[in-house]
């Protein structure tokens, strides 16, 4: 590699870069200043998410960098903006939370920039190799931030199940890219689709590929392979939570259509039967399992695992208009879930106990009457109901299915949204006309401007969707 082709390189991952150094510089910020230093790094680790988000804005280079394993174009600089935003919100959100869930050392947040640098890296691997070694860098980072809070059994539970599922996973997905590469006898993503394009493909290959998604469907937590969503999301601190159901879904799905739509590519019809049984599974247990649940997160943790599913709707389609829908469904599931859990978060008793439990929202309306109208707002949406943005979201992958010919998925999604909007409204009914059980303590000025945003957003969609629409079809040109 010659000094341009390095300068070039490292033009093109300069935003990732900024993180690395940056998340180094921080650690020793943290290490030198003592424990009280962690509102301190979690602003700068606010501020560099920011600078590298701008550099990658105004830059807007597009190009193959070191020997072709890392790709920068339009569908990674579009989930790459919208990660960080995620993220950056995720973190703002701890803020007025940090002392209270015991997140205030200044591990916290530089463990988040670590995380958040693994996913900007998944989003623009073009390389298995390069693809498990940055899905590790951002999962190492979680396994820890799940059970960063130790004086907390159900954290540290979370934190172990989510680190022995997380093993397994990746270690089939490893198996899985290694009988790719012995059956294709190469790594990067476009040689291994050269590979598949002039050969008949053989069972060793098709083994492989069903491992490699795997891996990819338990970190979307898809089903078969979602078991540890709901204690994961019920058992780490909640901010944590918000940045697990925010960001690292965005990289997984990311690099699941990188590698469908780019190494894959030949052998389209296979990978549509794995993406669509997936999606079907995950649609109706995410429909079904949810309706028993009473604490709100693994609500959440459910709903995820039947939004994951609609997502993988577009994915199966396997067209620009699918490409294109699953980029703005999971831009619009993204502010919908941080909204969500912004609201959740502001569920905190005037003791300072925090609840969970859906049934502490009775009466809601009544005491908090702006909680209670943006919650409204954000359950409708998740719900899909017309003409909020979780509408809009859903629309765009059944019109992929439907295009694609392909009517039984589209039909299923249309029903399990149906079945879905039983445990919607049910957190409807509880706020509006249930008696309030009590009043919950004021709630701080960054989630109230979070979830309010969040409101905004998915109440005035119709205005804004135009230019999000346009953006997330010149990012999926990238695969057509």
């Amino acid at each position: 590699m010659t000094a341009e082709i390095l300068l070039a390189s490292l033009h093109l991952a300069t935003p990732e870069i900024i993180l690395a150094i940056g998340a180094l510089a921080l650690l020793m910020i943290g290490v030198f200043s003592g424990e009280k230093s962690g509102t301190t790094v979690t602003v700068l680790a606010i501020l560099l998410l920011v600078i590298s988000g701008g550099w990658m804005i105004l830059s807007g280079a597009d190009g193959l960098a070191f020997g072709g394993v890392f790709v920068s174009d339009a569908f990674a600089r579009f989930l790459k903006v919208v990660a960080l935003i995620g993220s950056v919100t995720a973190i703002i959100m701890t803020l007025g939370q940090s002392r209270s869930e015991h997140l205030n050392q200044f591990e916290f947040p530089v463990l988040l920039v670590l995380a958040t640098l693994g996913i900007l890296l998944m989003i623009s691997a073009n390389d298995l190799i390069s693809a498990y070694l940055a899905l590790e860098l951002q999962s190492l980072a979680l396994y820890v931030v799940a059970a960063i809070n130790r004086d907390s059994l159900k954290s540290t539970e979370a934190g172990l199940k989510y680190f022995v599922l997380g093993a397994l996973s990746s270690g089939m997905m490893l198996y899985g890219m290694s009988l790719v590469y012995g059956f294709t006898g190469h790594t990067g993503f476009a040689e291994i689709a050269t590979a598949l394009s002039g050969e008949s493909r053989s069972l060793g290959l098709l083994f492989g590929l069903v491992f490699v998604l795997t891996g990819f469907a338990f970190k979307i937590s898809a089903v078969p392979f979602h078991m540890w969503t709901p204690d994961v999301y019920e058992g780490a601190p909640t901010p944590v939570t918000a940045f697990f159901a925010a960001a690292p879904k965005i990289a997984a799905m990311a690099m699941l259509v990188r590698i469908v739509g780019t190494a894959f590519e030949p052998i389209k019809l296979d990978w549509q039967q794995v993406i669509s049984f997936i999606a079907i599974a995950s649609m109706v247990l995410g429909a079904f399992a949810a309706i028993g649940q009473r604490n709100i997160k693994r609500l959440m943790a459910y709903s995820s695992i039947g939004h994951m599913g609609y997502a993988l709707v577009g994915l199966a389609a396997g067209t620009k208009t699918g490409v294109s829908g699953v980029l703005i469904y999971m831009t619009i599931y993204m502010v919908m879930t941080l909204g969500t859990f912004a609201c959740i978060m502001a569920m905190r008793r005037k003791d300072g106990g925090v609840t969970e439990n859906i049934d502490d929202l009775a009466g809601l309306s009544a005491t908090n009457p702006f909680m209670a109208v943006v919650l409204t707002a954000l359950m409708f949406s998740l719900a899909g109901i017309p003409p909020l943005a979780g509408f809009f979201g859903k629309y765009f992958v059944f019109v992929a299915a439907i295009e694609a010919k392909l009517y039984a998925l589209a039909i299923i999604g249309v029903l399990a949204s149906v079945v879905g909007c039983y445990y919607y409204l049910r957190v409807i009914k509880l706020m509006w006309f249930d008696e309030a059980k009590g009043e919950f303590a004021r709630t701080a000025g960054v989630l109230r401007l979070v979830f309010g945003l969040s409101g905004l957003f998915v109440a005035g969609y119709v205005l804004i969707g135009g230019p999000l629409g346009a953006a997330a079809e010149a990012a999926s040109a990238s695969f057509f």
